[in-house]
């Protein structure tokens, strides 16, 4: 994923000014900053729900930004995944049934989608036996929510906040997988957060202040 030259206003409000972010295959990237910086405009952005005044949004070699609304969202089932916070997942359903989804939507072969669903469930430690999803623990749920974001082999994966609702051991658990899916899967990773210590498991730690990308400093280390 490229991202250059993006800008974004609200009203009078900059949230994205010129800002520039590269991410390859195989690396992870964590943002920063604090509420209301732009870290979620920046994420909408690199899915393609928001449209920046100026810039590219390249994934996959292509630019999203000036892709119609119909390409778009065939890109992105194509493309990215995505981890919210809450996972996001329809608690009625099974984790195989969640993460066969957004496959079933781009057309898949029902059979091949399901077994694709299956196999991922049981690499990620999730049981696959017909329980509803919303009897899972929270740390089951996101298990199945970075599933179902893999299903169909992104190129670029995004989390917004994906440890936020979660208790140190299972965020500590959570964050183990979600680091090393950029080497295991061949994807790039973006990871949006405010904890300092799941933002340090990150190749590259980031900080989006004024609109703009800057190296963060570790923590504990002064500006």
């Amino acid at each position: 994923m490229a991202i250059t030259g993006a800008t974004y206003t609200i009203g009078e409000r900059t949230l994205l000014d010129g800002l520039d972010l590269a991410v390859e295959a195989g690396t992870s990237v964590a943002v920063t900053g604090p509420s209301g910086s732009g870290k979620s405009t920046l994420l909408m952005c690199a899915l393609g729900l928001i449209r920046p005044d100026s810039g590219v949004v390249s994934v996959a070699g292509a630019d999203i930004a000036r892709m119609s609304a119909r390409a778009r969202a065939r890109h992105r089932r194509a493309h990215l995944g995505v981890v919210f916070q809450s996972g996001e997942l329809l608690p009625e359903l099974t984790p195989v049934e969640n993460v066969a989804l957004p496959g079933l939507l781009d057309g898949q072969p029902r059979d091949a989608v399901f077994s694709r669903a299956e196999e991922l469930l049981k690499e990620l430690g999730i049981r696959v036996a017909q329980t509803a999803t919303g009897r899972l623990s929270g740390g089951e749920r996101q298990r199945v929510a970075v599933a179902r974001a893999l299903i169909n082999t992104p190129a670029l994966l995004l989390a917004d906040e994906p440890t936020g609702a979660l208790d140190q051991a299972t965020r500590d658990q959570v964050c183990e997988l979600l680091f090393t899916l950029p080497q295991s899967r061949g994807c790039a990773l973006v990871v949006v957060t405010h904890d300092g210590q799941v933002a340090d498991r990150a190749d590259r730690r980031l900080e989006l202040t004024n609109g703009a990308l800057a190296v963060a400093p570790a923590r504990g280390e002064s500006r």
